[in-house]
């Protein structure tokens, strides 16, 4: 229901119009000048104010620009005689909703009213949706349905909830950062600093001043004081990267910070307290570095209150369709159409084993679609490493003789047997849902399963036949 304020000096057309408006089930306040018009918007918040262009005390384009500028979320509809039409036009560059000119139909200002209405509740929606997602953060970029990176996606929100000490752990390129950065922004310190290092990207001798900052003089080369990046994320979410390849004595100064809160630049012996909730990964087993003595087990029950695994892709290749979309939208350039992927190209990827995971795969969508040029990714337009690399993750009997190639109709029948069911599994089983990933219609995905089907039952019914003979 909308909240109308009808502004009008003739007062036949003012009564005439706030009862048709009334009897059509919205809330109309009247008034008789800009004045009393201006009045009524000092009190209430209105969605609509239908507001003649001339009007004594206040004219109405001079209202509107106050509503335009105190309540710009208020739609605006001119009334004007055929000699104000210019200022009227005028108005709507300036972000009126419409005009009308007098005498005009009362059926088409209720029209207005209709589409005014079911515009505001798109954009209510679009509101909602738009607050939805803020709270859900960017777990969109957390791509996938299977079941592993669904329960990365659960543990994401539990762990935002709190300040405890995460470890993610997986190998590299499955996206650790990605989780980090989803944790924070999930989090009520996303408002502070998001700091990230990369403890295996630093030299040794410098990775205590880079975390815990120095004095000037601390050492050669320290010309002036600087902070380090404890201090940088005070409030905030520190990343540690690698965590592994921190030295002895860093790790040392890592669980004072932990423990105590505190720490020591470089150069004094003053203490500095910060407020910084750590996230650390690691594509090592940190159990075998303790064992090893490489890395301390105090520290690492410090930094591993909660631990979230993150699946390597080739153990979620269900997410396969998913994350191609994902990338070939991401690169396309606006307004362009989306590149399709060949049969050939689909099948070097889904047997592609993807040592690099997912970093592996969006550095080859970019290399593919640059050699593309935009058109359909065909197998050629693949980085020759993967193209030269396939090896069947679902076919353990095509793996211990990859010297035998079948005829072509076959392998591509196989793949799309395959891809339809790892499609549906993605699904759960849900066809229409399977078949818009796919970017087909449900009757096609039908056809196709049915087509499958009965081929397999006629090679089964061949091969019956080759036996008896």
């Amino acid at each position: 229901m909308l909240d109308i304020l009808l502004i009008d000096d003739e007062p036949e057309l003012r009564e005439l119009l706030e009862e048709q408006l009334g009897e059509a089930g919205y809330r109309v306040r009247a008034a008789a000048d800009g004045q009393e018009g201006a009045d009524w918007l000092s009190r209430q918040t209105f969605d609509v104010v239908i507001c003649d262009v001339r009007l004594p005390r206040i004219d109405g384009l001079t209202l509107f620009r106050r509503i335009r500028q105190e309540t710009p979320s208020t739609d605006v509809i001119l009334m004007t005689a055929y000699s104000d039409v210019v200022q009227a036009v005028s108005a709507l560059k300036e972000g009126a909703y419409d005009y009308l000119t007098k005498p005009f139909d009362i059926d088409e200002l209720l029209l207005q009213m209709r589409r005014l209405a079911e515009n505001r509740g798109l954009r209510r929606e679009l509101e909602n949706i738009k607050g939805e997602l803020k709270e859900r953060g960017a777990l969109q970029a957390l791509v996938g349905q299977s079941p592993g990176i669904r329960r990365v996606g659960e543990l994401i929100t539990m762990v935002s909830q709190s300040d405890a000490p995460t470890l993610v752990t997986g190998e590299s390129g499955t996206g650790k950062e990605v989780v980090a950065r989803l944790i924070h922004e999930q989090s009520a310190r996303r408002t502070k600093p998001f700091v990230a290092v990369n403890c295996g990207a630093l030299a040794e001798n410098l990775i205590e001043a880079e975390l815990f900052g120095h004095e000037r003089g601390a050492f050669t080369g320290a010309v002036k004081k600087r902070d380090g990046r404890f201090k940088a994320a005070d409030g905030g979410t520190l990343f540690l990267d690698e965590v592994a390849e921190l030295p002895q004595a860093a790790q040392a100064k890592l669980l004072r910070v932990l423990q105590e809160g505190s720490f020591e630049p470089l150069g004094t012996n003053t203490p500095v307290r910060v407020d910084v909730r750590i996230i650390s990964a690691t594509h090592r087993n940190l159990t075998e570095r303790i064992k090893a003595g490489l890395f301390r087990e105090d520290l690492y029950y410090r930094i591993n209150v909660i631990e979230i695994p993150i699946p390597a892709l080739r153990e979620r290749l269900e997410d396969l369709p998913l994350l191609l979309r994902h990338f070939i939208s991401r690169m396309t350039p606006p307004g362009a159409p989306a590149p399709t992927v060949s049969p050939a190209a689909w099948a070097v990827l889904a047997q592609h084993r993807f040592p690099g995971n997912i970093r592996e795969l969006s550095h080859a969508i970019e290399h593919a679609m640059v050699l593309s040029g935009g058109r359909e990714i065909d197998v050629g337009h693949l980085p020759p490493s993967m193209v030269g690399s396939r090896v069947p993750l679902r076919r353990p009997e095509a793996a211990a003789a990859p010297s035998v190639v079948r005829p072509l109709h076959l392998a591509i029948r196989d793949f799309e047997h395959d891809y339809l069911l790892r499609a549906l599994k993605a699904t759960d089983g849900k066809r229409t849902r399977t078949a818009e990933l796919l970017g087909i219609s449900r009757k096609t995905l039908w056809e196709k399963l049915r087509r499958d089907v009965s081929s397999r039952a006629g090679d089964m019914a061949s091969l019956g036949e080759g036996d008896v003979s």
